[in-house]
């Protein structure tokens, strides 16, 4: 069976504002699925008390990403949908593209994973920007900062981890 990677980021990126703060992904994601995840997997225990749930998941949730490449993203996830590929959603252990990727959770065909196309300027409204932006576990200054250089007149795809959809 094919296997799809989507790597998240335990850190904002070195062109963001925030470069080097925790950005939570890997919680958020778990809180997404309603699962709480043990510290040991996070590095916060001391900022969490040991339950990292309790203290940023809840409060911004990440049921999707944002990827370029529609058609590409299409295709994979039309693989999974079928039965013939998972996607397998992981960090860097350390320095990105530098070190071993681990991996959290592994979506199939029964995760609810889906696909949404999506051109940012054609939401017209600041507070469906907001939702994308708090559905991708970002606040709306951080989703701004951290898609500055995005080209926002092409499509992008939302990769759904739950059966959460925007456009039914």
């Amino acid at each position: 069976m094919k296997t799809y990677v989507i790597t998240v980021s335990r850190k904002f990126p070195t062109t963001h504002k925030r470069t080097g703060e925790p950005t939570f992904f890997i919680e958020k994601i778990f809180g997404g699925f309603k699962q709480i995840i043990p510290c040991q997997l996070c590095d916060f225990e001391k900022l969490c008390s040991g339950n990292c749930t309790k203290n940023y998941v809840n409060k911004n949730p990440k049921i999707h990403t944002i990827r370029q490449n529609v058609e590409l993203w299409q295709k994979r996830i039309s693989e999974i949908q079928k039965g013939n590929a998972i996607l397998s959603i992981r960090y860097w252990s350390g320095k990105p593209y530098n070190s071993k990727q681990v991996e959290i959770c592994q979506l199939d065909k029964n995760s609810g994973i889906g696909l949404e196309e999506v051109i940012i300027p054609c939401m017209n409204d600041i507070d469906h920007i907001k939702q994308l932006a708090m559905n991708d576990g970002l606040s709306l200054e951080d989703f701004e900062e951290w898609f500055k250089k995005y080209d926002f007149s092409k499509s992008l795809a939302i990769i759904h981890f739950t059966k959460f959809r925007y456009f039914l």
